[in-house]
């Protein structure tokens, strides 16, 4: 394979300190387990992954009742490893309980700010309460233990304690994305059967109400195994719905009947450290959306051992990520901090409303100390203006982290130089929904390089593999694998085990595949160069969109980019680019080309763009065309949707699209249609 990588032959940008060494979480486990280099922990930790993962549970003070009998079970296969055999485990004790001591209870478990700049804050103490009397009010109106349960809410304190309390009386937590539209929300709850469901009347977006409920409303008219629907009041000055269907009860009337009255119905629930806690769906970027089926010892665990190792959070870190509950990093966020006895920090709005600096006022007020934040929105954020971060104080900043999808360098540096001013790490983290967390992920104790990913994460055996299942030697683009088993890995689809089964195990026999082509350097960082399902063979020859999206988006001109196939009877695949441009640019939209001046001004700055390529890739890897587009279609967690956009170009079925953040962009794709007879 010849794939290139846009960051190929960059230096290290950020060295840790030794403070930042001395300090960091990674080191405490370190010396606990008697390892002095990381070379040595991922020796360690992959040789043995059971003993590593012991030691992460005494780490993390994991306390199960009863204790496992055994550890780790792979009696059934790889592919259906379980973990933690016979103990006894909920999740929520962990993330709350054991945090109501005199030194704990009263520090702030969750910051939240509303988009009119309204903030709450929530001791671990209040959590609890809160979490006890939501678990008190569903079970006073029947929902229990094995019961899926939909959440359909913005991120507001009510959707954490809404998770904890679905968790807490045993029942599994399917989460889906506030935005989704009336057909996705329904075929997930009907997919699991769900008996109840949260939702809201709505939520701000840039000032303007969201109007959640109507959609929800449709939703569950067509899930009939909903019995039980609870709606939180969000938008305090909106009407309230009241519906003389029973089904439908406001949230605060739930708790003040029930909640605060029921005593006897707040504990927690005995559940086997193997008994389902949550149902993640996947985005849908590569066909039908899968349920992702975790446990209370497994997501859980691997996303607080991914937070404590890679992004540094321990004791009162108060950590951040711009995302949703229906997207991984929502629950991600709140299993790994609760669990970790951190802050967490959430904002529900618009990242740049009223201001263009509100991200930053945001985290300057709330004194974040860790930001997740996608390549996305600091591409938009980068174009408001390089002074707008060094009008806040963003002293308490100690690191950004970014996953969800690949880097472009000159976001990368932006964000590096020009709000972390060269001194804060960009913790690279890559993994997926099935995965809990992460495979590769920076961590605060090695250097790095722009773009990169300067290890797996402890515990996990990666590995790049050729097409015949051989190690690939460094420089080399090839498959993405995991050689072992670790405790985060999904317990198969919901109701899917043959799809599971094909997706990840298929290819190589015990290895996991999933889906990516990454890259090893010779000073040992890694690299993730697009989906493997997404490379193209053109002329010949393999290429991966990423590395031409990079050379497009280079251009000032250019804010967003995405590359992909087509049959062309010559070349056997032909390259299209779909590119957003720049505010001041934007009158080169394809749709707009109605004067002929606009066209010829268009026709040069695809020239421009297609020279730019063909000079760093050859002519022969240059794109046949560019389509200049106002948007592309993207899931709500900022991953493009290569193949929504080739199906709409090619007028075929594009499939499952309710992952989708604005619908009209596929419809804008397919206007350029009629311009495919000209490459």
């Amino acid at each position: 394979m010849t794939e290139q990588n846009p960051f190929e032959n960059q230096s290290v940008a950020w060295n840790p300190t030794a403070e930042v060494i001395e300090h960091a979480q990674l080191t405490r486990f370190m010396k606990l387990v008697g390892v002095e280099t990381f070379d040595e922990l991922m020796d360690y930790s992959t040789k043995n992954v059971e003993r590593f993962t012991n030691d992460v549970l005494q780490f993390l003070d994991i306390e199960f009742d009863p204790p496992f009998e055994k550890l780790l079970d792979t009696s059934d296969g790889i592919e259906w490893s379980k973990w933690c055999i016979g103990a006894g485990l909920n999740i929520t004790e962990m993330c709350l309980d054991r945090w109501q001591t005199d030194e704990m209870k009263d520090k702030a478990a969750v910051i939240w700010e509303g988009e009119d700049g309204t903030s709450i804050v929530i001791s671990f103490e209040e959590l609890l309460k809160n979490v006890k009397a939501c678990s008190a009010g569903l079970r006073a109106n029947g929902i229990g233990k094995g019961d899926a349960v939909g959440i359909h809410l913005p991120m507001v304190i009510e959707t954490v304690v809404a998770m904890l309390a679905i968790n807490r009386i045993g029942a599994i937590a399917v989460p889906v994305f506030s935005g989704y539209g009336v057909d996705a929300i329904a075929s997930r709850l009907n997919a699991v059967n769900a008996k109840a469901f949260f939702t809201c009347d709505g939520f701000a977006r840039r000032g303007k109400p969201i109007n959640a409920f109507k959609t929800a409303f449709e939703a569950v008219e067509e899930s009939p195994s909903v019995e039980k629907v609870f709606i939180v009041n969000v938008l305090e000055d909106e009407p309230t719905f009241d519906s003389p269907d029973q089904r439908f009860m406001h949230y605060d009337k739930m708790i003040d009947l029930f909640g605060k009255k029921r005593v006897e119905d707040q504990y927690a629930e005995k559940t086997s450290a193997n008994d389902p806690a949550i149902i993640l769906y996947t985005s849908g970027t590569t066909g039908k959306p899968k349920g992702i089926a975790h446990v209370h010892c497994g997501f859980p665990i691997k996303a607080a051992q991914d937070m404590a190792f890679g992004t540094d959070v321990g004791c009162g870190t108060r950590i951040s990520w711009v995302t949703d509950i229906g997207w991984m990093m929502g629950p991600w966020l709140i299993y790994g901090a609760l669990i970790n006895g951190a802050t967490m920090v959430l904002y529900d709005g618009s990242p740049d409303f009223p201001g263009p600096d509100r991200m930053w006022e945001f985290c300057a007020k709330h004194e974040v100390e860790i930001l997740g934040i996608s390549p996305t929105l600091v591409r938009l954020l980068a174009t408001k203006g390089d002074e707008l971060p060094k009008k806040h104080d963003l002293s308490k900043l100690r690191a950004f982290a970014s996953t969800g999808e690949p880097w472009n360098p000159a976001p990368w540096w932006w964000l590096f130089e020009k709000v972390g001013d060269s001194k804060l790490p960009i913790i690279n983290y890559s993994g997926g929904t099935e995965i809990s967390g992460g495979i590769l992920m920076g961590n605060p104790l090695l250097p790095q390089k722009p773009g990169s990913f300067p290890a797996p994460c402890p515990g996990m055996a990666v590995d790049i593999l050729d097409e015949n299942g051989d190690s690939v030697p460094d420089g080399t683009v090839g498959e993405l694998v995991i050689r072992d088993t670790w405790i985060g890995m999904a317990r198969g689809f919901w109701e899917e085990p043959e799809r599971y089964l094909k997706t990840y195990w298929d290819k190589f026999e015990g290895i996991w595949v999933h889906g990516d082509f990454a890259m090893k350097d010779a000073e040992g960082h890694w690299y993730i160069l697009g989906r493997s399902d997404d490379t193209l063979k053109v002329a010949g020859k393999r290429v991966g969109p990423a590395e031409v999206e990079s050379l497009l988006v280079a251009d000032e001109r250019v804010t967003e980019a995405a590359v992909i196939g087509i049959p062309h009877e010559i070349k056997g695949t032909a390259m299209v680019a779909f590119v957003v441009l720049a505010e001041d640019s934007s009158e080169f939209r394809d749709q707009s080309l109605e004067s002929s001046d606009l066209s010829t001004q268009a026709s040069g700055l695809e020239t421009d763009l297609r020279s730019v390529v063909a000079a760093d890739m050859g002519k022969p890897l240059t794109p046949s065309r560019i389509h200049f587009v106002s948007k592309l279609p993207k899931t709500r967690n900022a991953k493009v949707m290569r193949r929504v956009i080739r199906s709409a170009y090619l007028g075929d079925d594009p499939g499952d699209l309710s992952a989708l953040e604005d619908p009209s962009a596929v419809k804008e794709i397919a206007t350029c249609r009629v311009q495919r007879d000209s490459i």
